[in-house]
């Protein structure tokens, strides 16, 4: 029996939450850590990009170097992994998240992109999966520039990311439209309560 069907029959529970750049993913799952009435236990992602200024290894990312990444992929550690942005950095998410979150009772809660989702969804097919976008797609544009922290190119990259990242929305579950915060954070609460009973 694999480790995720024993993980299944012991009552692990997944959350996915997905979306393009500029959706406000951060946003909300910070909210969602912060106010949720169901116990969530945010999963810390690995990849092989260097941190960024500020940025803690264990809580923000767990940083490997490529060799480890990809010793550690070649072992099954990984419950799902991919090069993002083409940039020839690897992002995944490691089994052992879900294994702490299962040991403290709480939902796994993963934040991943829509590569990493489909393949939960194909090993932990119970998962709750939302993908969060905004009203438009023009929204997307806007919100990055707003932020004033990348180059024009960057940003026109991030669109193209998700342009194609909208086309797999109808795979999810639930699909959130992040037009108003509290709106937002209040039907994912709701999603995840009804899934309690």
């Amino acid at each position: 029996m694999s480790s995720s069907k024993v993980s299944e029959a012991a009552g692990l529970r997944v959350l996915v939450l997905s979306g393009p750049s500029g959706s406000g993913k951060t946003t909300i799952v910070n909210c969602l850590l912060e106010t949720s009435p169901v116990k969530l236990r945010k999963s810390v992602s690995a990849t092989t990009r260097p941190p960024r200024a500020g940025e803690v290894d264990g809580e923000d990312y767990y940083f490997l170097s490529a060799e480890e990444f990809a010793r550690r992929r070649a072992a099954g550690d990984f419950l799902e992994y991919a090069e993002v942005h083409a940039r020839g950095c690897w992002y995944g998410t490691l089994q052992s998240e879900l294994e702490q979150a299962q040991k403290c009772g709480c939902w796994a809660f993963l934040e991943i992109d829509v590569q990493g989702a489909v393949r939960v969804m194909e090993q932990h097919p119970q998962a709750v999966t939302i993908f969060l976008s905004t009203p438009s797609e023009n929204e997307y544009a806007r919100r990055l520039r707003s932020r004033g922290a990348e180059s024009e190119e960057a940003i026109q990259r991030r669109l193209e990311t998700a342009h194609e990242e909208l086309r797999f929305a109808d795979r999810y579950r639930y699909r959130v439209v992040n037009d108003d915060l509290d709106r937002a954070v209040g039907e994912i609460t709701d999603i995840l309560l009804s899934q309690e009973g």
